[in-house]
């Protein structure tokens, strides 16, 4: 149903993308889901087609690599709104623990505790640790912390809660970049 609702709206941002910037629309990421398994990750490019020429990187505020639109469209999340066709796929949920990149979650399984119970729930578009301000640059320890609680007090109802928050949150947050 989001897909076909946003349809019209993802239309238009995929064509602002290549009007702005050369490159494809879409930004393929390989992450990690449910019980660590690889899937990749469907965003709309928002950086410049050479962006990790150097490696996988953080995004930081301010950004060098951002293209002028991809600075807007992270700011409002809509970058992420491919995510909903792996969530069509089942790669993902609407609400979970936010999926890291491979190199990144061998590097924090070394280091945060029970990092990896994260990888017991499917991934999401948003989760708890996002809608109490832990998204970009924040606390990897933080975030594992919000996570694993939603995991061990879930409902349906905390869903519903995060998603509504989610859209509040999307014209007030500070970390989107």
């Amino acid at each position: 149903v989001g897909l076909v609702l946003l349809s019209p709206l993802m239309l238009l941002i995929a064509i602002l993308i290549k009007l702005d910037s050369p490159g494809p629309v879409f930004y393929a990421q390989e992450r990690m889901g449910l019980d660590a398994k690889p899937f990749w990750m469907l965003k709309f490019r928002s950086m410049r087609a050479d962006a990790e020429a150097n490696g996988p990187g953080w995004t930081t505020a301010n950004d060098p690599r951002r293209t002028r639109l991809g600075a807007i469209i992270r700011r409002l999340s809509l970058d992420e709104l491919p995510q909903l066709i792996n969530v069509l796929l089942g790669e993902m949920s609407l609400v979970g623990p936010r999926p890291e990149r491979p190199v990144f979650v061998e590097q924090f399984k070394r280091s945060i505790p029970r990092y990896m119970d994260r990888h017991w729930e499917k991934a999401g578009i948003t989760g708890w640790a996002q809608v109490n301000g832990l998204r970009g640059d924040t606390s990897i320890v933080e975030r594992t912390k919000y996570d694993l609680w939603y995991i061990e007090n879930w409902s349906l109802w905390l869903d519903f809660k995060i998603i509504l928050r989610t859209i509040i949150n999307v014209f007030r947050s500070k970390n989107a970049y």
